[in-house]
């Protein structure tokens, strides 16, 4: 049967409907006063800084369990959000899950950059940070080989340096990362896809002035990209969404996690936003083996280690097509792709890509151990 509408409920069971709203926010006012910032920490997954240059921090995550003995997994997030995400909380943690499952996980923070790296580019970020952390892990682990583990445009990261250092790297997984940065239009699914098209709408010079005006791609401007792209979910999120958690304090905290990390949204360096928009978003480069850093050609058939390419099947931020176009780019016949429900977030958080995600990755990094 239907749910009732206002019209058919009686004067009675009105008044019950709008006290029992009523008692709701009386609770979610004492829920509100008794939040502490303890409560809704993130990223609370133990680890120990080992190296840091510049504004980048690399961690050593404390081991769960006995370890299997395989190379170990450097994580490496973007420049837009935080690696936060991949710890968001305990039961929600892909760095737990894989801690559990017995491999050796370190993970690069890229700090804050501020307008004094307005002219970091993406070579020092692959070229220099990324190639002192992996060799740093290295020497530490007295290994030759490191497993690289991607998120979104820190896959690139990876992606850029296993074709430019393809000896130093084991294995490598790319989870939601754009390789084809106009593959959207194969897809052409309404809704998705919009940070590609809104890029390729500028222009070269709208590019430079919105990245002269603050020396960088601040992170605010990015957040409120997002927000747009989902303009209902971001409208109703803080009424209707927070009024149905407002008397579940586990909902509750978990509501205001995901806001939190959302809401710590680094500025990315000026010009590599530049190369980020301009090479990549704009001119496509990366898929055609055309993207230059430090002087030499990213040329993806160098890539020769094994793959695993994940992708969310609802991704609205970074379609699936993006990512898949990596197939038959590279120089291994090992690629394996792994496609899982939820959104460009819901891979990381949401229940059904939790169970998933971890296992799937660290059973196919064994096989290749």
């Amino acid at each position: 049967m239907p749910a009732a509408t206002p019209l058919d409920l009686t004067p009675a069971e009105m008044m019950a409907e709008v006290g029992a709203l009523g008692r709701k926010m009386a609770e979610g006012a004492k829920l509100f006063a008794s939040v502490r910032d303890e409560d809704v920490r993130i990223a609370t997954t133990p680890k120990d800084l080992v190296w840091s240059q510049d504004k980048v921090s690399l961690y050593r995550y404390r081991p769960l369990t006995e370890s299997r003995g395989l190379p170990p997994v450097l994580i490496v997030y973007g420049l837009i959000g935080r690696y936060t995400m991949a710890d968001l909380q305990e039961d929600r943690s892909l760095v737990r899950n894989l801690l559990n499952l017995g491999l050796d996980l370190y993970v690069v923070d890229w700090g804050n950059p501020g307008r004094a790296d307005r002219f970091v580019t993406m070579d020092d970020y692959v070229d220099g940070y990324l190639a002192e952390c992996v060799a740093f892990i290295n020497d530490t682990t007295n290994r030759e080989k490191v497993n690289l583990l991607g998120i979104c445009e820190g896959g690139v990261f990876t992606t850029c340096y296993a074709a430019l250092y393809p000896e130093t790297v084991n294995a490598m997984v790319l989870t939601i990362t754009p390789v084809d940065f106009h593959a959207d239009t194969v897809e052409n699914r309404k809704g998705h896809g919009f940070i590609n098209i809104w890029v390729r709408s500028l222009s070269a010079e709208d590019i430079d002035q919105l990245i002269a005006a603050q020396g960088s791609l601040p992170g605010e401007f990015m957040g409120s990209v997002f927000s747009m792209m989902t303009p209902m979910r971001t409208m109703t999120k803080y009424n209707l969404d927070l009024l149905e958690a407002l008397d579940d304090r586990k909902k509750f905290l978990n509501f205001l996690r995901m806001e939190k990390w959302i809401s710590d949204r680094p500025d990315h360096p000026g010009e590599a936003a530049k190369q980020w928009l301009k090479d990549l978003y704009q001119d496509n480069k990366l898929v055609k083996s055309d993207f230059e850093l430090g002087g030499r050609k990213v040329e993806l058939k160098n890539i020769t280690c094994p793959v695993l390419n994940v992708f969310a099947q609802d991704d609205h931020i970074i379609p699936p097509a993006t990512s898949q176009a990596l197939r038959g780019k590279i120089g291994t016949e090992d690629y394996t792709e792994l496609g899982l429900p939820g959104g460009h977030v819901g891979v990381f958080v949401g229940g059904k890509a939790q169970k998933l995600l971890g296992s799937g990755i660290a059973d196919w990094i064994a096989a290749r151990g």
